[in-house]
């Protein structure tokens, strides 16, 4: 998860200025990352991240916009947890912050989704939600057949918002549950480099778009490889199979062979492994491939005539079966 980290890292040092981005980004984080708790008959907000610049940035933005101070509390790995965790916590003013967040309505009920100002906002707010949503819960992994941009969210109203705000930015996203688990997937390589430019993360965009290139040169190569072996080995078993015809002919037609198909056809038999043209350029005369092809195909032409007169199997008959697949 490499990629990972160097968004993250990115994306927590992107500088905002516009007051409204920047809640919107706060508004993303703590619902992709956050949980609201009763504590004293109080509302606690609480977001859990994976990356100290993250939460800090969290925190930072918190107290600048709405002034409240929260708790920064690391929890280092034990048992299943395996990376360090970073925790923002507000209990003091904890129901005012997730009021002016949207995290609940004007009853107090948890929003599962997104604040409806967040969700009608233009392209820097859908930026703003996007980057936060990420700096939450966002992976990118390697190009490739399965290279992905992809948010985890916390339910199915979340998710489709988020698709929302992709789309917004001209990003097709598309929302899916993955055992029992809501996630927002961008897998078109174009448009992860998009969405990538859109977030600020233009040094991460460099090395992915770095990697996707010698991956798909790679790729190119391997499958002019395979294509070039294919094309050998059918090579090889035709003039097998070309070969075996030819020494069925020869001995269907005995004594009756005319002289020049013959010469044609010993040639065929003693280098098994020759293009026409090769053949063409060991005939005394020299002939053109095409000369010699029309030879061959004379030759076994007429031994397949008189195996039938003779009432006997024709030349195919010492083919085996691979000779006769054509595919690879």
């Amino acid at each position: 998860m490499a990629l990972t980290a160097e968004v993250k890292a990115e994306l927590a040092a992107v500088p905002v200025t516009k007051p409204a981005c920047r809640k919107a980004e706060v508004t993303a984080l703590l619902r992709f990352a956050g949980s609201l708790h009763i504590a004293g008959g109080a509302i606690m907000v609480e977001a859990d991240l994976d990356t100290g610049a993250a939460a800090r940035r969290l925190r930072t933005a918190i107290d600048d916009l709405f002034g409240f101070t929260c708790e920064f509390v690391v929890v280092t790995p034990s048992g299943l947890r395996r990376g360090t965790r970073y925790v923002v916590r507000l209990i003091r003013n904890g129901d005012s912050l997730a009021r002016q967040t949207g995290l609940i309505d004007a009853r107090g009920r948890p929003v599962r989704g997104l604040p409806a100002s967040v969700i009608s906002g233009g392209p820097d707010i859908a930026t703003a939600v996007w980057r936060g949503a990420f700096l939450a819960h966002g992976s990118l992994t390697e190009p490739g057949r399965s290279m992905a941009l992809e948010v985890t969210c916390p339910g199915s109203e979340a998710a489709l918002a988020l698709v929302g705000t992709a789309r917004r930015l001209g990003v097709q996203a598309k929302a899916r549950e993955v055992r029992g688990i809501d996630r927002v997937v961008i897998r078109d390589g174009d448009a992860i480099a998009t969405m990538l430019t859109r977030l600020g993360a233009h040094e991460t965009l460099l090395t992915w778009e770095e990697r996707r290139m010698r991956r798909e040169i790679k790729a190119s190569a391997n499958r002019l490889a395979n294509f070039d072996d294919a094309n050998l080995r059918r090579s090889a078993r035709a003039a097998v199979a070309a070969g075996a015809r030819v020494e069925r002919a020869l001995t269907i037609l005995g004594e009756e062979v005319p002289e020049h198909l013959r010469t044609a056809g010993l040639l065929r038999l003693e280098h098994k492994q020759a293009s026409l043209e090769e053949l063409g350029q060991l005939h005394d005369p020299p002939l053109t491939k095409d000369a010699v092809a029309g030879r061959i195909r004379r030759l076994l032409a007429t031994a397949d005539r008189r195996a039938v007169e003779l009432g006997i199997p024709g030349t195919e008959a010492n083919l085996s079966p691979d000779m006769l697949d054509d595919g690879d």
